[in-house]
């Protein structure tokens, strides 16, 4: 278990919300809590290698609307729903989503500190591609990031040629060379690694 990260737990539960402190923290991880969805919202500012532990069914907003916040403002931390209640249609909206798991109450301790550590590991693997990837980006010259841009603007060769007063054969032999420095083999895998660069 790692000792660097922080989790946030939002339930209304207090109970649930000190047992799940006392445990987390008995782990050496940092934990913040909160009984309202609303307050955790108006609080979080991602920090680093963090994770979620969310109630499913809270007042005033639920997990699953939770989630959906965070997802519209952009933010990537790992979410693990835990729930009273073995909702399946909402287990498979919830990871649909993007949650990382969706435990039911009561839930052995040792599972929810692995599926946690799953979390970081899976957050710092991430961060690390993301890291490749800006750096292989990074490292393309200035006329291929026009190009790329061009690419993923969905333009056409003859289109990039023109605004780029090039011919064709230039914007040709440049999106090759960017397929070859960035390992793609097709546009469609080049836009999807470009836009993986911002997860």
């Amino acid at each position: 278990m790692t000792s660097a990260g922080r989790v946030y737990v939002v339930d209304d539960d207090e109970a649930m919300r000190d047992s799940l402190a006392l445990l987390l923290r008995g782990a050496g991880l940092k934990v913040r809590s909160f009984s309202s969805p609303l307050d955790f919202l108006a609080d979080y500012r991602p920090q680093g290698q963090e994770c979620l532990l969310l109630d499913v069914r809270m007042p005033h907003l639920s997990g699953l609307e939770v989630q959906r916040k965070l997802v519209e403002r952009g933010a990537t931390i790992p979410v693990i729903f835990i729930s009273g209640h073995g909702d399946i249609p909402m287990a498979v909206e919830a990871v649909h989503r993007g949650a990382l798991d969706f435990l039911v109450k009561p839930f052995d301790d040792e599972a929810l500190l692995q599926r946690v550590n799953d979390a970081f590991e899976g957050d710092l693997r991430r961060r690390a591609r993301r890291g490749t990837r800006l750096h292989n980006i990074a490292a393309l010259s200035a006329r291929e990031r026009q190009v790329l841009d061009a690419i993923l603007d969905g333009k056409t060769n003859r289109v990039a040629a023109r605004e780029l007063r090039v011919t064709s054969k230039a914007i040709e032999y440049h999106r090759a060379r960017i397929m070859r420095k960035l390992r793609v083999h097709s546009t469609a895998e080049l836009v999807r690694y470009c836009l993986q660069q911002s997860a």
